[in-house]
């Protein structure tokens, strides 16, 4: 058995049964339980958006990009900006660790994402795989998270771009009652102030981040997703 399938049980299934069954139905099983346990579709994130992260986080961690394999967060920009659409997913223990709002870029669109860029100036979010790095503290933004694009093309200027986590007032159910949707961002995944810090703290030094929209460009030329 390959070793990305034994690392995947052995975050996903803690008894394995004598039964005979292919790779694939064991990988199939166990993101099916584990989807179901942490109750994501009552939540809001579809079987197969969560399908698509595991898979590309498998493929990274196999490739050694992970410095901590417990944590995977999922940016749903498929959802409608007014519902809670960041997903912070403790892999080894099991556990929704958030699920709140998160902002997306000016010219990606206003309430629906629809649009997105790898540009530099664009104001647009950037969509794919990327690898958490250190916190910063930035003089407009104030405590925030840089993030590594991993997928040429699509998201690999995002350093360059200055595009990290970071917390924004417009970032609230009160500025969706008062304008009819989320505020946004220069192109970052802003988030809360009331839990900007404690999730930056979390998902900081080497997890998995993916942000998916169901924009066919990016689901059929992603390496991380074949």
């Amino acid at each position: 058995m390959k070793k990305s399938i034994i690392y995947f049980l052995l975050l996903f299934i803690p008894v394995a049964n004598n039964a005979d069954i292919t790779d694939f139905q064991t990988v199939k099983n166990a993101t099916f339980t584990t989807y179901n346990l942490l109750n994501l579709a009552e939540n809001g994130l579809s079987n197969d958006v969560f399908n698509f992260a595991i898979k590309g986080f498998m493929k990274l961690g196999n490739e050694g990009k992970l410095a901590n394999k417990n944590i995977i967060t999922i940016v749903d920009y498929s959802q409608s900006s007014n519902v809670k659409r960041l997903y912070v997913i403790d892999l080894q223990n099991k556990k929704l660790l958030f699920h709140t709002y998160v902002a997306h870029g000016r010219n990606t669109g206003q309430e629906f994402a629809k649009s997105f860029s790898n540009s530099e100036g664009s104001l647009k979010s950037s969509l794919g795989f990327f690898v958490t790095e250190h916190p910063v503290i930035g003089s407009h933004t104030g405590f925030g998270l840089l993030i590594n694009g991993l997928e040429k093309g699509f998201n690999d200027n995002a350093e360059r771009r200055s595009i990290i986590f970071h917390a924004a007032d417009y970032v609230s159910e009160c500025f969706i009652k008062n304008n009819g949707r989320l505020g946004r961002s220069l192109g970052c995944p802003a988030l809360p102030p009331e839990s900007n810090k404690q999730i930056i703290e979390t998902i900081k030094g080497g997890t998995c981040l993916f942000i998916y929209n169901d924009d066919k460009d990016y689901i059929n030329h992603s390496t991380l997703l074949k």
